[in-house]
Protein backbone atom coordinates (compact mmCIF):
# COMPACT_ATOMS: atom_id res chain seq x y z
CA UNK A 1 0.00 0.00 0.00
CA UNK A 2 1.23 3.34 -0.92
CA UNK A 3 0.72 6.64 1.41
CA UNK A 4 0.84 9.72 0.46
CA UNK A 5 2.36 11.93 3.39
CA UNK A 6 1.78 16.51 2.92
CA UNK A 7 5.01 17.92 3.37
CA UNK A 8 6.20 21.46 2.51
CA UNK A 9 7.88 22.63 -0.67
CA UNK A 10 11.58 24.44 0.13
CA UNK A 11 12.76 23.49 -3.35
CA UNK A 12 10.39 22.13 -5.92
CA UNK A 13 11.16 18.80 -7.70
CA UNK A 14 10.88 15.19 -7.79
CA UNK A 15 13.29 12.64 -6.68
CA UNK A 16 12.40 8.89 -5.72
CA UNK A 17 15.34 6.67 -4.21
CA UNK A 18 16.13 4.47 -1.72
CA UNK A 19 16.63 6.57 2.00
CA UNK A 20 19.62 7.08 3.76
CA UNK A 21 18.45 8.61 7.47
CA UNK A 22 20.92 9.97 9.42
CA UNK A 23 20.61 9.88 13.03
CA UNK A 24 22.50 13.37 14.03
CA UNK A 25 22.75 16.77 11.55
CA UNK A 26 25.69 16.53 9.42
CA UNK A 27 27.38 19.73 8.37
CA UNK A 28 28.60 19.44 4.51
CA UNK A 29 31.20 21.49 5.24
CA UNK A 30 33.85 19.12 6.66
CA UNK A 31 31.58 16.05 6.77
CA UNK A 32 31.09 15.20 3.11
CA UNK A 33 33.25 14.58 0.36
CA UNK A 34 31.53 16.24 -2.75
CA UNK A 35 33.94 13.93 -4.93
CA UNK A 36 32.81 10.87 -3.47
CA UNK A 37 29.00 11.53 -1.75
CA UNK A 38 30.55 9.95 0.98
CA UNK A 39 30.14 11.35 5.31
CA UNK A 40 33.96 11.75 6.09
CA UNK A 41 32.80 13.89 9.54
CA UNK A 42 35.00 11.39 12.16
CA UNK A 43 32.41 11.90 14.44
CA UNK A 44 29.59 11.08 13.13
CA UNK A 45 27.91 8.12 13.74
CA UNK A 46 26.67 7.31 10.16
CA UNK A 47 31.11 8.35 8.65
CA UNK A 48 31.56 6.51 5.39
CA UNK A 49 28.37 6.02 4.15
CA UNK A 50 27.22 7.36 0.71
CA UNK A 51 24.57 9.46 -0.18
CA UNK A 52 24.83 10.17 -3.59
CA UNK A 53 21.45 8.76 -5.20
CA UNK A 54 19.69 8.35 -2.52
CA UNK A 55 16.80 10.76 -0.63
CA UNK A 56 18.73 11.93 2.00
CA UNK A 57 16.62 12.40 5.62
CA UNK A 58 17.74 14.58 7.90
CA UNK A 59 15.88 16.54 11.35
CA UNK A 60 18.29 19.54 9.66
CA UNK A 61 22.14 20.73 8.73
CA UNK A 62 24.61 21.02 11.33
CA UNK A 63 26.46 24.23 11.05
CA UNK A 64 28.87 26.11 8.49
CA UNK A 65 27.36 28.51 5.84
CA UNK A 66 30.10 26.94 3.31
CA UNK A 67 27.77 23.71 3.49
CA UNK A 68 25.58 25.35 0.59
CA UNK A 69 28.70 25.41 -1.84
CA UNK A 70 30.10 21.87 -0.65
CA UNK A 71 26.50 20.48 -1.21
CA UNK A 72 26.02 22.31 -4.53
CA UNK A 73 29.18 20.68 -5.90
CA UNK A 74 27.83 17.29 -5.09
CA UNK A 75 25.25 17.77 -7.17
CA UNK A 76 26.77 19.35 -9.70
CA UNK A 77 29.35 16.24 -9.77
CA UNK A 78 26.70 13.93 -9.26
CA UNK A 79 27.71 12.61 -5.86
CA UNK A 80 24.91 14.74 -3.99
CA UNK A 81 21.14 13.12 -2.72
CA UNK A 82 18.61 12.65 -4.97
CA UNK A 83 16.47 14.41 -2.75
CA UNK A 84 16.43 16.04 1.22
CA UNK A 85 13.72 15.81 3.60
CA UNK A 86 14.03 17.79 6.78
CA UNK A 87 12.09 18.07 9.81
CA UNK A 88 13.56 21.46 10.28
CA UNK A 89 13.87 24.70 8.40
CA UNK A 90 17.78 25.15 7.03
CA UNK A 91 18.64 27.48 5.00
CA UNK A 92 22.05 26.53 4.41
CA UNK A 93 20.78 23.18 3.05
CA UNK A 94 17.76 24.87 0.82
CA UNK A 95 20.31 27.36 -0.50
CA UNK A 96 22.85 24.74 -1.84
CA UNK A 97 20.01 22.64 -3.67
CA UNK A 98 18.35 25.98 -5.13
CA UNK A 99 22.46 27.06 -6.05
CA UNK A 100 22.60 23.60 -7.93
CA UNK A 101 19.28 23.98 -9.59
CA UNK A 102 20.27 27.56 -11.06
CA UNK A 103 23.78 27.26 -11.63
CA UNK A 104 24.17 23.46 -12.60
CA UNK A 105 20.53 22.77 -13.74
CA UNK A 106 20.74 19.83 -11.30
CA UNK A 107 17.81 19.32 -9.33
CA UNK A 108 17.65 17.83 -5.93
CA UNK A 109 14.39 18.51 -4.56
CA UNK A 110 13.96 19.39 -0.33
CA UNK A 111 10.97 19.48 1.62
CA UNK A 112 9.80 19.69 5.01
CA UNK A 113 7.88 16.61 7.02
CA UNK A 114 5.84 17.34 9.92
CA UNK A 115 6.69 15.82 13.20
CA UNK A 116 3.70 13.64 12.97
CA UNK A 117 4.55 11.94 9.94
CA UNK A 118 8.80 11.72 10.72
CA UNK A 119 8.92 7.88 12.46
CA UNK A 120 6.90 6.65 8.73
CA UNK A 121 9.10 8.46 7.25
CA UNK A 122 12.83 7.51 9.21
CA UNK A 123 11.32 3.80 8.86
CA UNK A 124 10.68 4.24 4.78
CA UNK A 125 13.35 2.00 3.02
CA UNK A 126 12.85 4.36 -0.01
CA UNK A 127 10.61 7.48 -0.74
CA UNK A 128 9.38 9.40 -3.69
CA UNK A 129 9.57 13.58 -3.38
CA UNK A 130 7.10 15.37 -5.33
CA UNK A 131 7.82 19.14 -4.64
CA UNK A 132 5.60 21.55 -5.77
CA UNK A 133 5.76 25.31 -5.59
CA UNK A 134 2.62 25.07 -4.04
CA UNK A 135 2.76 21.60 -2.04
CA UNK A 136 4.70 18.57 -1.62
CA UNK A 137 4.17 15.38 -1.30
CA UNK A 138 6.15 12.37 0.42
CA UNK A 139 5.47 9.08 -0.51
CA UNK A 140 6.28 6.11 1.22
Amino acid sequence: MTVRLKATTLVAGSAAAETLVLLEPLSFWGGLDSESGRIIDQWHPQKNAVMSGRVLVMRAGRGSSSGSSVLAEALRRGTGPAGIVLLARDAIVTVGAMVAAELYGKSCPVVLASEADWTAITAAGSLAIDAQEEAATIEI
